[in-house]
C-alpha cells in the first residue's frame, strides 16, 4: 500500500467562496480533487449527457452558487465540480497553490488563463472528432506532469510494455461466465442463507490517510443500502452518509466542508452501501461482461465490469483462487471524463458466519485512506439519524 503523503498546509482564503464559511487550515495532500481547486476554478465544459438520475429529494448546490470567477464549469453541481477539480490535479500533478494566488483565490493568474484555454481545446477536439464524446481529456498527453511528453524515450520504446487497463472493458471471447464468477464469489463469502441473515453491523477501528498512525473511525451499515464511514480527526469528523436514497459527505479539511452526491457518484455511494451486503449485488448493475484475467498483488483475478444508473461503470477484480473479491474500481461522469474510485479489499474473516474484509483501502482523487478494523458488531439495532446527512460542527 502507498504511505500517506504529506504535503505543506495552505491556508484557504473564504473570499473564493460565496457561502460565509471560515477559512481554515487545510493539508495538501488532501486532495487531488481538492487540492485541484486550485488548477482550474475556472474551466467548464459542457457535460455530456448521462441518462436519468434516481429522484432525490435534495437539490444539489451548483458550482457558480458556491464558488466566484467559475466562468466555464457552470450548471454542474459542486460533487461534479470537485471531481473534475481531481482530474485536473491529477494529470498536471500541481496544488492549490500553484495555480492560484493563495490569498485571493478567485484571482486569474496565467497558469488559470492557460487551463481555460486547454479545457476549450479539448472540448474542441472531441466535439470536432468524436461528436463531443470525452476521447480524449486532460490525462491523454499530461499523465501527472505539467508538460505532456513529446517525445518517445527509446528505453520506453524498447523496454518492457506497461498495460494499463481501459474504462470500459469489452466481454471476451472464452472466459467464464458472470454468473459463475459471482455464484463462487457468493458461496466464498458464506452462501446465500448466511449472507441473507447478516441485515446490520456496525464496526470499530483506525483509518491512515492523511495523517500517520491512524486516527478512530466507525462503520454502519443496514441493508439494503445504508451506510455511513466517520473518521475523528483534531479538525472535526470526515464523514461520508448513504440513507438509501441520499448521500453526501463532510469533511473539515477542504474549501466546501460538506455536499451532496448527484449523477454517477450518487450511484457510486449507493453501490459502496450496497458492497457491506453483497449477496445481491449482481442485480444492482447490468450488462455484465467477463473480460481477460490479469494480476493484483501476484495474484491472478477474473475481471467482471457492469454498468448501472447516472453513467456508473464498475469493474470487479475477484481471486481466481479463493472467490473473493480483492478490488472494485467504480467511475462517475464529469465535465472532464470519469472520475475514479477505488477500494481494494483484505483480511477476510468469518462474522456471523459471512467472510468480510477487516482491511481495505479507499482510493479516491481526493487522497487514500487505509482501513484496519479491529472489531464487527452484526445485526445490532442502528439509530436511522446514523445515516442522516453530516452537519458540520460550529467553530
Amino acid at each position: 500500500m502507498a504511505s500517506p503523503i504529506h504535503k505543506p498546509k495552505i491556508m484557504l482564503n473564504k473570499s473564493a467562496i460565496r457561502n460565509p464559511q471560515s477559512a481554515m487550515m487545510w493539508s495538501r495532500p488532501l486532495v487531488l480533487a481538492v487540492a485541484a481547486m486550485t488548477v482550474v476554478c475556472v474551466i467548464g465544459i459542457a457535460l455530456a449527457a448521462s441518462g436519468p438520475q434516481p429522484a432525490s429529494a435534495l437539490k444539489p448546490q451548483m458550482s457558480q452558487e458556491v464558488f466566484k470567477n467559475v466562468q466555464v464549469l457552470t450548471g454542474i453541481p459542486v460533487d461534479e465540480f470537485m471531481g473534475t477539480m481531481g482530474l485536473f490535479s491529477a494529470a498536471l500533478s500541481m496544488c492549490c497553490g500553484e495555480c492560484h494566488d493563495n490569498e485571493h483565490w478567485e484571482v486569474d493568474t496565467p497558469r488559470k488563463r492557460t487551463a481555460r484555454k486547454m479545457a476549450q481545446m479539448v472540448q474542441a477536439i472531441n466535439k470536432t472528432n468524436f461528436n463531443g464524446r470525452q476521447v480524449v481529456t486532460c490525462w491523454t498527453c499530461h499523465r501527472n506532469r505539467d508538460r505532456p511528453v513529446v517525445t518517445p524515450t527509446l528505453d520506453t520504446v524498447y523496454g518492457e510494455a506497461m498495460l494499463e487497463p481501459d474504462d470500459i472493458l469489452p466481454a471476451a471471447a472464452g472466459m467464464p461466465s458472470a454468473d459463475s464468477i459471482f455464484d463462487k464469489y457468493i458461496q466464498a463469502l458464506g452462501g446465500a442463507a448466511r449472507l441473507a441473515s447478516l441485515t446490520a453491523y456496525v464496526a470499530k477501528g483506525t483509518s491512515t490517510g492523511y495523517v500517520s498512525g491512524g486516527l478512530p473511525a466507525e462503520f454502519y451499515a443496514k441493508a439494503p443500502d445504508q451506510r455511513t464511514t466517520i473518521v475523528h480527526t483534531a479538525n472535526g469528523d470526515i464523514v461520508r452518509a448513504f440513507d438509501g436514497r441520499d448521500g453526501s459527505i463532510m469533511t473539515p479539511l477542504t474549501a466546501v466542508k460538506d455536499y451532496d452526491f448527484t449523477g454517477g457518484e450518487l450511484e457510486g455511494v449507493r453501490l459502496d452501501a450496497r458492497m457491506a451486503f453483497p449477496g445481491r449485488i449482481k442485480e444492482f448493475l447490468t450488462n455484465w461482461r467477463v473480460n481477460h484475467p490479469t494480476t493484483i498483488d501476484g495474484r491472478e483475478v477474473n475481471v467482471v465490469q457492469g454498468s448501472g444508473a447516472s453513467g456508473l461503470v464498475a469493474t470487479f477484480y475477484f481471486d481466481k483462487e479463493t472467490g473473493l473479491l480483492n478490488r472494485m474500481v467504480r467511475y462517475a461522469n464529469s465535465a472532464m471524463g470519469r472520475v475514479p474510485t477505488q477500494t481494494d479489499y483484505a483480511d477476510y474473516r468469518p462474522v456471523a458466519g459471512v467472510m468480510m474484509p477487516f482491511r481495505w483501502t479507499f482510493s479516491w482523487l481526493d487522497g487514500r485512506d487505509r482501513v484496519v478494523l479491529t472489531d464487527i458488531q452484526p445485526n445490532v439495532p442502528i439509530d436511522a439519524a446514523k445515516f442522516a446527512r453530516p452537519v458540520p460542527r460550529a467553530r
